[in-house]
């Protein structure tokens, strides 16, 4: 707690204040009390900004970029999870104190569920009914909300029950994915177009296009709100679209083949797409994920450290699914 200064006499009325040997000295003190408690507050500045820094290099590397193009980026893997190998994911978030919240779907496979990062426990689960396929959540508050495919309805759960829930109708084509910045839910239907929602009306406020080089994104799956960007994971894709909320411009890829090949590798073989993005916020921790992945992986997003290529577009951006 910072201390109270002394309060300071007051001159007598109508007497000019004498300024002796006495009060040079006292100011002088004052100064060089000032100067060390302003420098104190600068080394104390300096140090959270350090410490920011040093957790943001943690999940997202060096700023530093030895090639100039700076839109293509990678996940270097520096921690493995275990991860239910029949969740089908749709949905992915960090609570906190070592929970993640997932969706699952699949008709009569489809669940809410609360899980242990460190194991992979499911600690609680909420089985939905067969005719709802699970689809995107997050995590508004104290209120899990979830969309659900082929429909424009979705639950809210008390997540500290999830057993306890009730319905929503929402204003987009399909229920893809869901993220949120806190204030706003940020939604996505299987297009191109990025969703801002009142979570409390449910009702469509903005959205945008998302468009790289002059050419939409469709198939934009599951969402997360990461450090003012909403990532995406594209659809049939292994890249992850790091979208600009304010316009929908595509800011950046993340390219995440290495994973999913390295599963195969491993005789994984029954594994489906990379879907499921969870930001840990306070401990800057980014993990993902796929749907009947049997691992999850805390990754850290850095540049390419070597020349590019291939055809972004025709790897990142998939003609358009319809069912």
């Amino acid at each position: 707690m910072r201390r109270k200064s002394n309060k300071k006499s007051m001159p007598r009325p109508q007497q000019k204040p004498t300024k002796t040997a006495s009060s040079s000295s006292y100011f002088k003190l004052n100064h060089r009390k000032t100067s060390l408690t302003v420098s104190a507050i600068l080394a104390v500045c300096l140090i959270a900004l350090l410490s920011i820094s040093s957790s943001r290099e943690r999940a997202f590397g060096a700023s530093n970029h030895p090639f100039p193009d700076q839109l293509l980026y990678t996940g270097e893997v520096i921690n493995e999870f275990p991860h239910d190998p029949d969740a089908f994911t749709q949905g992915l978030l960090y609570a906190e104190n070592n929970t993640l919240f997932e969706s699952t779907g699949l008709n009569g496979r489809s669940s809410v569920r609360r899980v242990t990062l460190s194991t992979g426990e499911v600690e609680a689960i909420h089985v939905m009914q067969y005719s709802d396929f699970g689809e995107g959540l997050t995590l508004h508050g104290d209120r899990l909300y979830q969309v659900t495919w082929q429909h424009n309805t979705g639950y809210i759960y008390d997540r500290h029950n999830i057993s306890k829930f009730e319905g929503f109708t929402h204003e987009m084509h399909d229920g893809w994915g869901l993220a949120t910045d806190g204030e706003v839910l940020y939604g996505s239907d299987g297009s191109s177009t990025l969703y801002q929602i009142d979570p409390y009306s449910m009702k469509v406020i903005k959205k945008h296009t998302v468009v790289y080089q002059g050419r939409e994104v469709p198939n934009l799956n599951e969402l997360e709100f990461v450090n003012g960007e909403v990532w995406a994971n594209v659809w049939m894709t292994d890249c992850i679209a790091r979208i600009s909320p304010k316009d929908g411009m595509v800011q950046g890829w993340i390219l995440l083949p290495n994973l999913r090949e390295g599963l195969l590798a491993s005789g994984y073989t029954r594994i489906d797409v990379l879907n499921g993005i969870a930001w840990d916020k306070d401990g800057s921790r980014i993990f993902v994920t796929g749907k009947l992945w049997p691992k999850l992986y805390e990754i850290k997003v850095q540049p390419l450290k070597t020349p590019f290529n291939g055809d972004i577009k025709k790897m990142c951006i998939p003609p358009i699914a319809h069912f």
